[in-house]
């Protein structure tokens, strides 16, 4: 299974780990049954002779796979990074997927010298901003941890992608879970992000505690609720945000701030009619 970022949609995915180096939320089954190692530099550099040999000269992207490659150790990205450069001459851009354990071990200076060699964007899974919500999902980071890394990443002049998740608190938690998002991404103050909504996977932990009682799921509406919460209460400098996934009931795409008066208000439409034709049908919705 490949995943990456929709934005990474035209790159060239290169593995560069395997796994997950946190592998242990609660809601997430990409990884289930994974073991988590990072590939030996010279499988990677095969995979690069390999790309290169009929598109050296068209490839303008890179993301590195998998679900955190800035884990790995600078000398060892530092060297990927160089290979690429020398083999795709008119590379602009790599990107990658940071868990926050995997930026907060980064010096400011490894970031800028990574940067510098062409790691231009990192995708940052926040999910929550309620500090007991992140513990009950076994995120690995505190709420200070997690703006610590999205500032680290920005100081060190990468781009910085964060995503958050509707849904996540349940039905019980909703409104601290918003309120509460809204303040980490204001607190992180991101170029980009992106809402995605809660999806129950069987054989993830989160799906159990759906089936036994322990966890209620929210209503579609209830995300638009969420929704609105958070970008009621956020305050960005210059963000583009989404919530365009396959996974969310009513996608949108807005400049915040420039346009939150905008979106609330159609967001407003949409909570007032409570009629289902107005989302994405159920059987579309992807994770």
């Amino acid at each position: 299974m490949v995943i990456r970022p929709p934005s990474e949609a035209g790159s060239l995915l290169l593995p560069v780990t395997i796994g997950c180096s946190h592998n242990e939320c609660t809601f997430c089954c990409t990884y289930i049954g994974v073991k988590f190692r990072i590939r030996p530099v010279d499988d990677i550099k095969r995979d690069i002779d390999q790309a290169a040999q009929n598109y050296s000269w068209s490839v303008r992207r890179v993301f590195l796979e998998e679900g955190d490659a800035l884990i790995c150790p600078q000398r060892r990205l530092v060297e990927v990074l160089k290979y690429l450069n020398k083999k795709f001459p008119y590379l602009e851009r790599v990107g990658t997927y940071a868990t926050p354990q995997s930026a907060l071990i980064k010096s400011v200076d490894q970031l800028k010298e990574l940067n510098r060699l062409g790691l231009k964007i990192a995708y940052l899974g926040v999910e929550t901003g309620d500090e007991e919500l992140l513990k009950k999902v076994k995120k690995g980071a505190t709420y200070a941890q997690l703006v610590e890394a999205g500032r680290k990443l920005k100081e060190g002049g990468i781009t910085l992608s964060v995503t958050v998740l509707l849904g996540l608190g349940g039905v019980e938690g909703s409104r601290e879970h918003a309120l509460r998002t809204a303040r980490v991404l204001s607190d992180i103050d991101p170029d980009f992000a992106g809402a995605l909504t809660l999806m129950l996977v069987p054989g993830t932990p989160l799906h159990k505690d759906w089936k036994e009682g322990r966890f209620s799921l929210i209503s579609p509406f209830q995300s638009l609720e969420e929704l609105k919460l958070m970008i009621e209460n956020s305050n960005f400098t210059n963000c583009f945000f989404t919530a365009n996934h396959a996974s969310n009931y009513l996608p949108l795409k807005v400049r915040l701030p420039g346009q939150k008066a905008e979106v609330i208000e159609m967001i407003d439409r949409v909570l007032a009619k409570k009629d289902m034709s107005l989302l994405r049908p159920e059987f579309t919705r992807a994770l």
